[in-house]
């Protein structure tokens, strides 16, 4: 009989046998399952450690029946055109690549143009993930709504809507539109316009909070106005060009995202006009270039490092069978020169 090399890698009864507990005991300590004692767990491991143990991952994951995968989906029904190169999809994807690689999971990232309404169960049905993470609700309220009802490891970046079903985590759209609206009302504009697609629930609950903070407004506030406008940079550069050229007198702008707020500030100048002398602005996120911009953007502030994080702990405990609750983080208003 031919004697096992010392160097040899063990295998998993053999470091049951030197730990003196089971097969499973040792398989659920190096995955790190709180129903094992801390000590046992530690000691299982530098056994592993030192006898060379590597886990079979792809045989673990066929026995619990998991991927070890989470799913990021962006579907763009409101926007064909937006590109993952969005500086809030660049900054929110880099946090959720964070928190789920933390966790010990592989990223399974998808644009979604959504050509029909079954797009989300064919994802669930597929199996490639553990769970999905939506960011941004765009038009599929519905079609989330209908997945939820049946899959529980779905949570969704976005607004939180009257009686929906599905977990959300985001800011609180309306509050923090209000709080811009107000700060442009107290440093005296009256005459001030929304520029943003209210299709889109977090915008439309942003254009919420502007009407609020206008109905509340002094004498002499202008009523809310609406100028529609989507996301691409370049598409609200000219929804502002042709609203200025229509010759309506206003003096400020809350726009629905920074990437709205930065392109129509640089439409305001093309028209020969200065912010914020002529034409205040704020805008929504807090993205890295709102600081950068010019003038530097007076914004609300979206915490995403938090959000991500918050999305990740939420989908976690959802997968493990818990039925989650939605979470709404407060905004922040960074007042900038540009208001």
């Amino acid at each position: 009989m031919t004697k096992k090399s010392a160097t040899a890698p063990s295998t998993m009864a053999d470091i049951a046998r030197l730990a003196g507990v089971s097969a499973s005991t040792v398989s659920r300590a190096l995955a790190g399952s709180p129903l094992v004692a801390k000590k046992k767990r530690e000691l299982i491991s530098r056994l592993a450690r030192e006898k060379g143990y590597v886990v079979n991952a792809t045989a673990r994951n066929l026995r619990l029946q998991r991927t070890q995968t989470i799913a990021v989906t962006i579907p763009m029904g409101h926007e064909s055109s937006q590109s993952l190169a969005d500086p809030f999809f660049i900054e929110i994807l880099g946090h959720l690549a964070d928190a789920i690689t933390q966790r010990g999971y592989s990223i399974l990232l998808q644009k979604i143009l959504p050509s029909a309404e079954d797009w989300l169960q064919q994802l669930i049905t597929g199996n490639r993930s553990d769970g999905i993470i939506v960011v941004g609700q765009s038009t599929e309220h519905k079609v989330l709504e209908r997945a939820a009802a049946t899959y529980l490891p779905l949570v969704v970046w976005g607004g939180h809507l009257e009686k929906q079903r599905y977990c959300t985590v985001g800011t609180d759209n309306v509050g923090g539109a209000m709080s811009a609206t107000e700060h442009l009302l107290n440093s005296g504009r009256r005459n001030i316009v929304f520029l943003g697609d209210a299709s889109i629930p977090e915008i439309k609950l942003r254009y919420e909070g502007y009407r609020r903070a206008l109905q509340r407004g002094p004498k002499g506030t202008a009523p809310s106005r609406i100028v529609p406008a989507h996301l691409t940079a370049d598409a609200a550069y000219e929804a502002t060009r042709a609203f200025i050229r229509e010759g309506v007198k206003f003096d400020a702008i809350v726009a629905g995202t920074d990437v709205i707020a930065i392109s129509a500030m640089r439409a305001i100048r093309a028209a020969g006009l200065s912010v914020p002398r002529d034409i205040a602005v704020t805008g929504f996120d807090d993205i890295h270039l709102a600081a950068h911009a010019v003038p530097p953007l007076t914004t609300v502030r979206q915490d995403l490092a938090r959000g991500a994080h918050m999305l990740v702990d939420l989908l976690m405990q959802r997968i493990g069978g818990v039925e989650t609750p939605s979470a709404t983080m407060p905004g922040e208003l960074v007042v900038r020169e540009s208001a």
